[in-house]
């Protein structure tokens, strides 16, 4: 698959939120809130092209968390007060979601406004959401119904966000990369093939117009050991362009993870811990990129870091400047691997 269109230097999604935008929403003011939040859009594209990044996304900066393009914006959804080790707050289906206007079309078609650079939009995955918010006995008669109503739902997204110019649009889905394990973890509401299904149905494309890349994130972390045969069933069931997974640690689980992939596949490696403000030395990146590269072809790959700064708003994991260290550090590091061929 290797071409122009690998966008390598690549990020999750979400960036540190600005005091200015903390400040706005503190306030209460919904239209101090608006302003800031399109001032703060206006700085991050202005910081990643800085920064040379091939994507620019509105850094999650209008949403709570990175489940908002979703939660903010469909019905059938009750928030609740509990939250979760995460710093999520956790949100129950109460009934079959019904959208009440576009997702992030609004604002991947500012983003198309402020830079040359196609826009990347980032949405949690269908079966992420059915999996963390079905509840039994509230009018739902399975995860799976409530994860295919979601899947139709984003499915229409982004063949909306595709029409608009958005080239590289991201599912995450947390959940997945534990499920292959050796020993995987509990999958909660939704099974792992009723997931594979759910999420297949969101980003199937008849046709994919040029330079167009389709990218599932199936976790933040390698398991300890990584089942082979579950692996491929993953990459089989799931028609993605592109899969973002982890290479931070320097595990032989996580180049397990992409020796599974089918040859010709784009991959966008996780290169630097985005949850650690230590730096991680040069040498080492390019080494784990080596071993990489014995048996995989990098004209299929990008780097980025290992997940998204802040994807809950209020719990940033680095301040801003130990994320710009960060990304600075990737767009290094995707010189030394691709010169300025980017």
């Amino acid at each position: 698959m290797a071409d122009t269109f690998n966008y390598r230097i690549d990020h999750h999604g979400s960036l540190v939120r600005p005091a200015e935008l903390t400040a706005a929403r503190a306030s209460g003011d919904p239209q101090a809130v608006r302003e800031a939040e399109l001032r703060a859009v206006q700085e991050a594209v202005a910081y990643q092209r800085k920064l040379r990044s091939t994507v620019v996304t509105d850094g999650d900066f209008p949403r709570e968390d990175f489940r908002g393009a979703v939660l903010d914006a469909v019905s059938g959804f009750r928030r609740t007060d509990e939250v979760g080790a995460d710093g999520l707050t956790r949100w129950v289906a109460e009934s079959l979601p019904k959208a009440n206007g576009p997702l992030l079309a609004d604002w991947a078609a500012r983003l198309a406004e402020l830079t040359v650079i196609a826009p990347k939009a980032s949405l949690p995955s269908p079966a992420y959401l059915a999996a963390t918010t079905f509840q039994p006995g509230l009018g739902l008669a399975s995860a799976r119904e409530l994860g295919e109503a979601l899947a139709e739902l984003i499915h229409a997204e982004i063949e909306l966000l595709v029409s608009q110019g958005v080239r590289l649009i991201q599912l995450n889905n947390p959940l997945l990369l534990g499920q292959l394990a050796t020993a995987p973890a509990d999958p909660g509401a939704l099974s792992f093939e009723d997931a594979l299904a759910v999420d297949a149905l969101a980003i199937r494309l008849d046709e994919r117009p040029e330079g167009v890349r389709i990218g599932v994130a199936p976790g933040w972390v390698a398991p300890e050991a990584v089942d082979r045969v579950r692996a491929e069933r993953l990459y089989g069931a799931i028609a993605a362009d592109r899969w973002i997974l982890p290479l931070d640690r320097g595990t032989e689980a996580e180049l397990d993870l992409v020796r599974a992939l089918p040859e010709g596949w784009d991959v966008c490696l996780g290169v630097v811990d985005a949850t650690v403000p230590q730096l991680e030395e040069l040498d080492t990146v390019m080494a784990r990129i080596d071993a990489v590269g014995e048996f995989k072809d990098l004209e299929d790959a990008a780097v980025s870091p290992s997940r998204g700064f802040a994807d809950v708003a209020d719990r940033p994991l680095l301040s801003a400047e130990e994320q710009r260290a960060k990304l600075v550090l990737v767009e290094t590091v995707a010189r030394y691997v691709w010169g300025n061929e980017f």
